[in-house]
């Protein structure tokens, strides 16, 4: 069960304080509440994937603490913006564990954010969570480090398949922003390509606050690609798909989850038609979740990862109604875990604290909105 700790993060600097912080999750529960921390990206690029998530994350925590809260306290959600950045990350979690006393923390929701938090997480014995970091290097960053959304290693593959046998296409151009998530997701799909007997056309990258994609795209259309696998966040993709049509790139365009963002397709239009991409495969929500995030958000439409999200905190309540605060025995609840049914899936932890079960839905943007194909 034990996980081997990677430094992925320069060097961090960790608040030091008084001996047994590591334990701050039983301080927390001293008092009339359990603090659990909530990091994600509420500012910027892909601010409306977090607040929905956090809109999840609050109906989770109004309908625990409606319901008795754990062991007859409540739960009271402490939420920082991680920015999709490792820096900005790393100093949430600093504050929530160290100032905050936190439990357990959510998030984040970029892998960068994830991976930037996880040694301050491991090296404190405070449980992390996350419902939306997908890099496969999450698998081993530590034996407090779980997560409840598949592993790009899944959804690489899946989307070569797809490509390759479905779409039969043969000669792929790959373009991906510099992140943990981006390159993650490519080199799993690249990998898989290859080995299904496939070829990359071209491969570029770019960092992932550039705005201007044209030099990349140059190199892309001159390769001549029967389709480009495009691997970005929200902004990214917005220039990427406005770029490519400028310079008369006809190829179909295929992406990845954080597509599942509306604001893509809404800003983007007729840039944005034909492509696909891929999105975890979540269950049919009940109308009563539906109808109260409708409620929270002014009827914005609910991101794949929200309901997961919610998922987190019923999960981290439920292990914690027999566990305590005690983040040692809730580490080891979490990795019990088994069928536990959510809303956005069955859950069921294995040795690395991943789910073992991965499907996922090809989504097709017709019209401005994306729909399953």
């Amino acid at each position: 069960m034990k996980k081997t700790l990677k430094a992925v993060f320069g060097v961090l600097v960790v608040l030091t304080f008084a001996a047994g912080c590591s334990k701050s999750g039983k301080e927390a529960g001293e008092e009339n509440t359990i603090r659990i921390g909530s990091v994600g990206p509420l500012t910027g690029d892909i601010a409306y994937i977090g607040e929905n998530m956090k809109a999840a994350v609050e109906l989770a925590s109004d309908e625990i603490n409606s319901s008795g809260g754990v062991k007859g306290k409540k739960i009271e959600v402490v939420y920082e913006d991680g920015k999709c950045d490792p820096k900005e990350a790393a100093n949430a979690v600093n504050k929530l564990i160290n100032i905050d006393r936190v439990t357990a923390i959510m998030g984040g929701f970029c892998s960068s954010e994830t991976l930037a938090m996880a040694p301050l997480a491991e090296k404190s014995k405070v449980i992390l969570l996350s419902a939306g970091s997908t890099n496969p290097g999450i698998t081993n960053a530590g034996d407090y480090i779980f997560r409840n959304v598949p592993s790009d290693s899944f959804q690489g593959v899946y989307a070569a398949r797809y490509v390759k046998t479905k779409l039969n296409k043969n000669r792929v151009a790959l373009l991906k922003c510099l992140s943990d998530w981006c390159l993650g997701v490519n080199d799993s799909f690249k990998a898989e390509f290859v080995k299904l007997g496939g070829e990359i056309a071209a491969e570029e990258s770019f960092p992932q606050d550039s705005r201007d994609l044209r030099g990349q795209l140059v190199k892309i259309k001159a390769a001549n690609p029967e389709l480009v696998y495009f691997v970005s966040y929200t902004e990214g993709t917005i220039v990427g798909l406005k770029q490519m049509r400028e310079l008369g790139i006809k190829a179909p365009v295929f992406g990845a989850d954080a597509w599942s963002d509306p604001n893509i397709w809404e800003s983007a239009k007729a840039d944005g038609e034909g492509a696909m991409y891929l999105e975890p495969a979540n269950k049919a929500y009940p109308q009563a979740f539906v109808e109260a995030m409708n409620k929270k958000t002014g009827g914005k439409e609910i991101n794949v990862y929200a309901p997961r999200a919610y998922d987190a905190l019923k999960i981290l309540a439920s292990v914690m109604e027999t566990a305590g605060t005690d983040t040692d025995l809730i580490k080891k609840g979490i990795y019990n875990v088994a069928d536990y049914k959510g809303i956005a899936d069955n859950y069921t932890f294995d040795a690395n604290g991943d789910i073992m079960n991965a499907d996922y839905s090809v989504r097709e943007v017709r019209g401005g909105k994306a729909a399953a194909k």
